[in-house]
């Protein structure tokens, strides 16, 4: 903690005071239905970093989750209805006031301690850094071999080894951050998202290993619905980054099926093979 806490002066006001202009750290939470636990991880962030804003952006809570939260001593905004945990990331980085946003969820998952690790990284020259969750922390065997799946799709698109694309648990230099929040998806696929764009525009990421708690209460994720989600995320990520990752593979065998084609069949025939030729357009 001594790396950085010296460059932090700050202190946690309410929604209606100004915050002064030399703030440093955002922490900022998506909550939605958190009541009974929020304000545990609230209470337990403003005494880790009794100086930063601690910003919770509850995504129009059915239950007391605002109160909870702006009672343990968060800066709360409230969402008109619900817009997803990518909505709520995007509006927490649009209002938090810190030059370092660090992005964890109100669940209890990620421990207020585990905050100094991602933040030794960020002064040590990082633009991004990711809590890289142990594998005997995560949810579930189904959700570990989906987010391992995932994983090593995405390293073999990027180039890069991504031991965790899925946590939310992260924290980046704000100016960079915002500059992506067009990108972001409304739902779960955030992380995703900001992985990859991260990546391949070229910035620094780096993963530090965390272990996360047992989440309280039920998770809003649909393992096969967001699931597909994040591949098609990648796929586009990708695609958009470094296309030729995803389409000279894809050209090349379509290319050599389409010349194997047209040897086969004019050494059979003598004639040009209409397969072979549709093989090439689709190549090219």
């Amino acid at each position: 903690m001594m790396l950085w806490l010296p460059l932090i002066s700050f202190t946690v006001f309410s929604e209606e005071t100004k915050l002064p202009q030399n703030t440093k750290l955002s922490i900022v939470l998506p909550a939605y239905n958190e009541a009974g636990v929020v304000g545990s991880v609230v209470g337990k962030l403003c005494q880790a970093f009794p100086y930063a804003e601690i910003l919770v952006v509850d995504d129009s809570s059915t239950d007391e989750t605002a109160a909870e939260a702006e009672s343990s001593g968060a800066r709360v905004i409230s969402h008109k209805y619900n817009m997803g945990n990518g909505a709520a990331i995007k509006t927490g980085a649009r209002h938090a006031k810190g030059e370092i946003l660090v992005f964890m969820d109100a669940d209890g998952q990620h421990s207020a301690e585990d905050v100094e690790r991602l933040l030794e990284k960020i002064e040590s020259g990082y633009e991004l850094v990711i809590g890289a969750r142990a594998s005997d922390t995560q949810a579930s065997s189904g959700r570990w071999l989906g987010n391992n799946l995932l994983n090593k799709m995405a390293s073999m698109l990027t180039g890069h080894k991504i031991p965790d694309l899925t946590s939310g648990f992260r924290a980046v230099r704000s100016e960079n951050f915002r500059q992506f929040l067009y990108l972001l998806p409304n739902g779960f696929s955030y992380p995703t998202t900001t992985t990859m764009a991260y990546m391949r525009s070229g910035y620094p990421v780096a993963f530090t290993p965390i272990r996360a708690g047992e989440r309280k209460g039920k998770s809003k994720i649909s393992l096969i619905k967001d699931g597909i989600r994040f591949l098609v995320i990648i796929m586009k990520m990708t695609t958009l980054f470094s296309p030729m990752r995803v389409f000279f593979p894809a050209s090349l065998a379509f290319f050599l099926l389409g010349l194997a084609r047209y040897i086969y069949f004019y050494w059979q025939t003598g004639n040009f093979s209409n397969m072979a030729g549709l093989l090439f357009t689709t190549a090219v």
